[in-house]
């Protein structure tokens, strides 16, 4: 019973760090501690803002947007080349680091300006959160301070590799506290919520990943990863993306048309 409890000790570990990277649902929260005492943080009040497109209204004719982060990693192959041969468009969030090591891909990025929107995930995919905190793990920025350079620091990464200066932002595990909202809209960027998440952070199987992101309504915002080749979730993403063409739908570029989006991250 003890070697029991200790492997799913050891397995809940693991899935928890896994999630490091994921977008989970609005309906899980962070158990905190403060990093530098372990003692229990305040509680601090985030939120995982929707965000959702104009609509076609058009029957049969769904408009989507389709958002993929790139936050550490290599990139994936299967769903760039996707992209690129079905000439489908969509937003790319990067972060810094992710940059330092993909010239390739952003490389297709840059050569294919009708179908990819670059925008700042950040420069070290910290949780743009200005109170000491951890959300799934991560130590989040912890002062506006820290928001600011997260935020600023993934823009200078962006255009010091060619990609024109980012208008979005996107932050590390997608939650905010308020304040954090109004500083970085304060420094001129909206805030990329969803409204459906396609690869539970890249940690989902090919073949719900497929079912999530096919079920895509009008007006919906998608958000999956970009930069897990070896994950099975990638295989669902590119075949979710031939099943949406392939029933008509329109896909758009967040700039593309207007959005509204929860929280004032929008506005």
């Amino acid at each position: 019973m003890n070697r029991i409890l200790l492997a799913s000790a050891f397995l809940l570990a693991a899935i928890s760090a896994a999630s490091a990277d994921e977008l989970p649902s609005a309906a899980q929260t962070s158990a905190a501690t403060t990093p530098a005492t372990g003692a229990t943080a305040p509680k601090i009040k985030l939120v995982e803002p929707h965000l959702h497109i104009a609509r076609s209204n058009i029957a049969g004719h769904a408009r989507i947007a389709l958002t993929f982060d790139a936050c550490m990693g290599q990139a994936d192959e299967r769903i760039l080349s996707t992209l690129v041969r079905e000439r489908i468009p969509a937003t790319i969030f990067v972060t810094a680091r992710w940059l330092k090591h993909n010239p390739a891909a952003l490389a297709v990025f840059l050569e294919n300006p009708d179908l990819f929107e670059l925008e700042n995930h950040g420069q070290n995919h910290i949780p743009a959160v200005d109170t000491p905190t951890l959300i799934y793990g991560i130590a989040s920025a912890g002062s506006p301070q820290a928001v600011k350079q997260e935020v600023e620091g993934g823009a200078a990464a962006m255009v010091a590799s060619g990609i024109p200066a980012p208008h979005w932002f996107r932050g590390s595990t997608a939650k905010y506290d308020l304040s954090a909202i109004g500083e970085i809209r304060a420094m001129g960027y909206r805030i990329a919520g969803y409204s459906v998440n396609g690869d539970g952070g890249s940690l989902l199987g090919a073949a719900i990943t497929e079912k999530r992101i096919a079920s895509a309504k009008d007006g919906d915002v998608v958000i999956s990863h970009i930069n897990q080749p070896t994950h099975a979730a990638g295989e669902g993403v590119a075949k979710a993306l031939v099943d949406l063409k392939a029933k008509g739908t329109e896909f758009v570029r967040l700039d593309d048309v207007d959005d509204m989006g929860d929280d004032k991250t929008t506005e």
